[in-house]
C-alpha cells in the first residue's frame, strides 16, 4: 500500500448501486484520501474527496483513459457490470468480460498493489440450499445457460490465471447475494421487471400471495453494507475471495411475511412458462435463464468475511428487501444515470 498520507482508490461502475455506496463509504474512511469515480457517463451527484471521470469499457481505446487515471492508485474496485440488452449477450459479454479484462492488465501495467473484484454469488456452481452453507471453495463454475453467470464465472477463470502472473498484485473477490437499497430500486425494476411495470404496484394489499416454488431461496444483503467489506478490503491486507449475505435466507415464508400474503404452491415449469413468454416478446427484460440459475444458487456461509475482515451486516435481510420495496413504490433514486428514480415506465 501507499507510504503517503492517505490511498488513492479509483472505483470503476462507480455510479450504480454499489459503486455510489463503495464511493460514500470509501470517502469517509480516514485512511483514504481520494476517489476517482469511473462510469460511462458523469453524475450530477457531488461526494467530498471524490473526482468523477468517465470511460467506456467496451471501446478498445479503453485502455487508454485506465492508464490515465490508474497511475499512482493504491487500489482498484472494478464494479462495473452491464445487465443488458440480455437478448444480446455479445454487447453483455464485450462490456463485461472484455471491459473487466482491460481493467486486470491495466492494474498490472500501472503496478496497482490491489484489486478488489465484484464477483457474485451467480459465479458458484449450483449447490445446496440449506444452512450452513457453502464456503469459497465451492467450484465457480456458474449456470452455464445464464448471461450473467456465464460472465462472472469467466472471469473467475481469468484471475485464476491472473493472480500466479502478478503476485505483488493482491487480488480480492467479492461473492455477494443479491444487493439491495432504497435508492437502487427503480433501476432494479427497469433491469428486472422492465419499464412499464408501475412501481406503486407492488403494494401489499395488490400482492396476495406469494409463490412457493422449489428452489426459491436465496440471500439478500443491504448494498451499504456490503460496500463496507469493499472499504475493509481495499484499506486492509486480506486477499481471496469472500461470501457476502445477510441473514436469514429468504424463501416463500419469508417474502410472504414481508408482504404480508399468502403462500400459494405453483409448479416451477409454469412459472418459467410465463416468464419465458414475457421475454421471447420483449414484455420483461429478465431472461427465464436466469430464473433458472437463481433457483439453483447455493447458500453462502460468510464465516470468512467476518473472521479475516471483521465483516458483519448491520441490517437484517428483511431490512434489505423492505428498503427496496419501499424505494420502488416511491420510485427513488439517486442523482447518477443508472440509479435516475422513476415511479413509472
Amino acid at each position: 500500500m501507499s507510504t503517503h498520507a492517505g490511498l488513492r482508490v479509483v472505483v470503476t461502475g462507480a455510479t450504480g448501486n454499489v459503486g455510489t455506496s463503495v464511493v460514500g463509504a470509501l470517502s469517509e474512511d480516514p485512511d483514504v484520501a481520494a476517489v476517482v469515480g469511473l462510469a460511462r457517463r458523469l453524475p450530477k451527484m457531488s461526494v467530498p474527496g471524490v473526482e468523477w471521470a468517465t470511460v467506456d469499457l467496451s471501446r478498445c481505446d479503453s485502455p487508454e483513459v485506465l492508464d490515465q487515471h490508474l497511475a499512482g492508485a493504491d487500489a482498484v474496485v472494478h464494479l462495473a457490470w452491464r445487465f443488458q440488452p440480455t437478448h444480446a449477450p455479445l454487447i453483455t459479454w464485450r462490456s463485461n468480460v472484455l471491459g473487466s479484462i482491460r481493467v486486470f492488465e491495466a492494474v498490472a501495467r500501472a503496478g496497482v498493489p490491489a484489486l478488489v473484484h465484484a464477483s457474485s454469488v451467480g459465479a458458484y456452481s449450483p449447490g445446496p440450499k440449506e444452512e450452513p452453507g457453502v464456503s469459497e471453495e465451492w467450484p465457480t463454475h456458474g449456470w452455464p445457460d445464464a448471461s450473467y453467470c456465464r460472465e462472472k464465472s469467466y472471469l473467475e477463470r481469468v484471475l485464476d490465471a491472473f493472480e500466479p502472473r502478478h503476485p505483488r498484485i493482491r487480488v480480492v473477490r467479492m461473492r455477494p447475494g443479491f444487493l439491495f437499497k432504497e435508492q437502487a430500486a427503480s433501476e432494479q425494476r427497469r433491469i428486472f421487471a422492465g419499464r412499464h411495470v408501475p412501481g406503486p404496484l407492488l403494494r401489499p394489499d395488490l400482492l396476495p400471495f406469494v409463490p412457493d416454488l422449489a428452489g426459491l431461496r436465496f440471500q439478500a444483503l443491504h448494498t451499504d453494507d456490503a460496500a463496507e467489506a469493499y472499504r475493509a478490503a481495499v484499506v486492509g491486507d486480506a486477499r481471496g475471495p469472500f461470501n457476502l449475505a445477510a441473514e436469514p435466507v429468504i424463501g416463500a415464508p419469508e417474502l410472504a411475511e414481508l408482504l404480508d400474503a399468502r403462500v400459494v404452491r405453483v409448479p416451477r415449469a409454469l412459472v418459467r412458462t410465463a416468464l419465458a413468454a414475457a421475454w421471447h416478446t420483449h414484455a420483461a427484460p429478465a431472461s427465464p435463464h436466469l430464473f433458472d440459475a437463481v433457483l439453483r444458487l447455493p447458500v453462502l456461509d460468510c464465516a470468512r468475511a467476518r473472521d479475516v475482515l471483521g465483516w458483519r451486516p448491520t441490517r437484517t435481510a428483511q431490512e434489505a428487501l423492505s428498503s427496496f420495496l419501499s424505494g420502488v413504490r416511491r420510485g427513488a433514486g439517486m442523482e447518477t444515470a443508472p440509479l435516475a428514480g422513476s415511479r413509472w415506465g
